[in-house]
């Protein structure tokens, strides 16, 4: 195919080209009616390319097929057999990849350390999971994608089961081995679904861990803004197989999507997989080398411990993403939060990723020599400067058993039965009846039907005391919680 064709931004280039004029959304008409106060700080462009595919970029019948023409060089270019744009991000995509696999009251097998995102595609939709658990690292406190055994185990127990979820790279760039998991459940007859948000780049260079295409997944979700080219809400479903039908994707993906995608999402995945088939190899090998660079620099500053191969040399995971720049400050005396707060509030700098235990920033293509050292020289002012932050009440971590719940009610029962707020010392035993994720990462601690323990509750309030952030609980201080009603 020819990847230098770019379809919706030439039919983008062609409608401002032409000078419609039209007389239905979006209501700024392409900024004519935009506040100058507001594109002096956004830009006039971004509301001129801001059009809708019909009756804009195609006619009302899509005739043309603009959309279509560039979803199938998408396709080409990482070797899916099928590929869809979606403008909702891939929390949206990934509930309508499994909305795509499992239907109310089916099992599907899920991966515990997956995102809130995709518990609340199991609320929405009413499957009922059946949890695979990942392979924790005591160490680091941090959970790396569950192996391939552990998910032959669970479909041996839930033969029923209609598929599996697994999530990798994790945020902290550590992955799964893909192709195991899916001879796992293709053996069972099976698909694989991989929600590789953190994965968009990973087809565009050998040396990164591989594709999900490429080790037979059967649908596999990316976030293309967080390690690709594109703008926000950017996501893409790459299908192969006879699995899944895409007949029935797009059908899931026509209920939950929206009816007003935005030209702005499909023009930068049109361009971004312009720019990776053309010059991906090259730019990534470059953010490789410099990565190495950052690791190694800041392997030499003290009281640092910095991630890298050496959790697959000890069999925690198959693979490493090179372009995480993953770094434990707790020798520091600080928590990985604190140590973002500080990054932001003296150096200007937000790193990607924070929790107890550690920071993350991800390299992409579009690092260079700046960003390159104004990232070394502020965690090297973090670690001169760690002793002058202020020492916050310790976060009291859980042994790994105590993170995994017994699941007591499906969590769509739970989430929409009758519900009350109790005291978080009375919620000891009970079931919950709402999804509390401490902020970044944004994994679930608890999920709605679970039964909520005492080293729990305990984590979490220390957890507040220290600074989480817990933007889904109905009581954010976690003073009280939510729990499935007594009858």
């Amino acid at each position: 195919m020819d990847h230098s064709r770019v379809p919706v931004l030439e039919a983008l280039q062609e409608f401002r080209r032409r000078g419609d004029v039209a007389y239905g959304p979006p209501g700024h008409k392409q900024g004519r009616g935009t506040d100058p106060r507001v594109a002096e700080i956004l830009g006039l462009d971004v509301f001129r390319s801001d059009v809708l595919s019909l009756n804009g970029l195609d006619d009302r019948r899509q005739s043309q097929g603009v959309l279509e023409q560039a979803q199938e060089l998408m396709a080409d270019a990482v070797g899916a057999e099928h590929a869809f744009f979606s403008t909702c991000g891939s929390s949206l995509s990934v509930k309508t990849a499994m909305c795509s696999v499992a239907g109310p009251g089916e099992k599907l097998l899920l991966s515990r350390n997956a995102h809130k995102s995709v518990i609340a595609a199991v609320i929405i939709n009413g499957v009922e999971p059946v949890w695979v658990h990942p392979k924790f690292d005591a160490e680091r406190h941090m959970a790396h994608p569950p192996e391939a055994d552990d998910v032959r185990n669970r479909l041996r127990e839930h033969p029923d089961a209609k598929g599996m979820l697994l999530i990798t790279p994790t945020d902290w760039g550590t992955c799964a081995d893909v192709r195991a998991v899916a001879d796992a459940c293709h053996a069972f007859d099976v698909p694989l679904i991989v929600d590789e948000a953190w994965g968009a780049h990973l087809p565009f260079h050998p040396e990164l861990p591989v594709w999900g295409m490429n080790a037979d997944a059967d649908l596999v979700v990316t976030s293309v803004h967080k390690m690709g080219g594109a703008i926000e809400q950017s996501s893409v479903f790459h299908l192969q197989h006879d699995r899944v039908s895409p007949t029935v994707l797009k059908q899931r993906e026509d209920l939950l999507g929206t009816t007003s995608a935005s030209s702005l999402v499909y023009a930068a995945l049109d361009g971004w997989r312009r720019q990776m088939v053309e010059q991906g190899h090259d730019l990534l090998d470059a953010a490789l080398h410099r990565a190495e660079r950052v690791r190694a620099l800041l392997r030499e500053l003290p009281g640092l411990r910095v991630m890298g191969g050496e959790v697959v040399q000890q069999d925690l995971a198959a693979e490493f993403d090179p372009l995480k720049i993953v770094v434990d400050v707790r020798d520091l005396g600080i928590s990985g939060m604190q140590a973002a707060e500080w990054l932001r509030a003296n150096c200007h700098i937000d790193v990607g990723g924070s929790d107890t235990c550690r920071i993350s920033a991800s390299l992409t293509h579009a690092d260079d020599d700046e960003t390159e050292k104004l990232l070394v020289e502020s965690v090297r002012s973090l670690v001169e400067r760690a002793d002058t932050i202020e020492r916050r009440p310790a976060v009291h971590l859980p042994e790994p058993r105590a993170l995994e719940l017994e699941q007591a009610v499906l969590p769509r029962e739970a989430f929409f039965g009758p519900a009350e707020d109790v005291p978080a010392e009375r919620a000891v035993g009970r079931i919950a009846a709402e999804t509390i994720s401490p902020y970044p990462p944004g994994v679930p601690v608890v999920a709605p039907g679970e039964v909520i323990t005492a080293e729990i509750v305990d984590y979490l309030r220390s957890g507040i005391a220290h600074g989480f952030l817990v933007p889904d609980a109905a009581n954010s201080s976690l003073e009280t919680l939510r729990v499935v009603a007594r009858p």
